[in-house]
């Protein structure tokens, strides 16, 4: 088979499985098994890099790695996030749109990120500082805090899911500098993450779910 095979991958590879579970449980209706699974991938994503470092690779296995970490972002944090939209009750055009708009914007700066990472590595070597623009990765803490602040509150925040994709999209392509977090900051972003896993875990059957609903948003 095709392919390079050693457990630098296996945690992308369980966030993928992840994401594709999600999405079924999304379209079905599950929305707090989908909001797990989103943040199970990233979970996966946030400890990957650490376990392929301990691998000893060729330079081809380590390129293979890139593109198959991007390939799965994308899917994980590029395709689900726009299924769950459809989930919490998109319908309209310009929802679709912002869906649309949400996804390219994923490939656009996975793949742009793809090429500087290459390049970065070739000049530079050793560890990245900073990111250019909201790293997709993100989404699997943002979305669920968001629709978390829809019980309490009452506000609806599902609503407002079609403007939510838009304006990360937007951050996607943004040039803001974000800081990538080493050490303490991961075990921070951890326990947080923690925080809102069993918040779902235990209220997110309170999210609205649409997955049939023609009620365009």
């Amino acid at each position: 088979m095709i392919g390079y095979y050693n457990y630098s991958v296996i945690l992308t590879y369980v966030g993928l499985g992840s994401a594709v579970l999600g999405m079924v449980q999304a379209m079905e209706g599950n929305l707090r098994i989908a909001i797990l699974c989103l943040m199970v991938c990233g979970f996966c994503d946030m400890f990957d890099g650490a376990i392929a470092r301990t691998c000893k690779r060729s330079e081809d296995a380590k390129n293979f790695g890139i593109q198959i970490d991007s390939l799965c972002d994308l899917v994980c944090f590029g395709v689900f996030p726009a299924v769950i939209g459809y989930a919490v009750g998109i319908r309209s055009a310009f929802g679709y749109f912002c869906m649309f708009f949400y996804v390219l914007a994923a490939v656009i700066r996975l793949g742009y990120f793809n090429v500087q990472e290459m390049n970065r590595v070739q000049e530079e070597g050793g560890k990245r500082k900073y990111y250019l623009g909201l790293p997709v990765t993100n989404v699997s803490l943002l979305i669920p805090t968001m629709l978390l602040l829809d019980i309490p509150t009452k506000f609806s925040v599902v609503r407002f899911y079609n403007i939510a994709l838009l304006v990360l999209g937007l951050a996607f392509l943004s040039k803001m500098k974000v800081k990538k977090i080493y050490m303490h900051g991961l075990v921070l972003v951890a326990a947080f993450g923690t925080v809102v896993f069993f918040l779902v875990y235990k209220y997110g059957d309170r999210i609205a779910c649409l997955p049939f609903s023609t009620t365009p948003l």
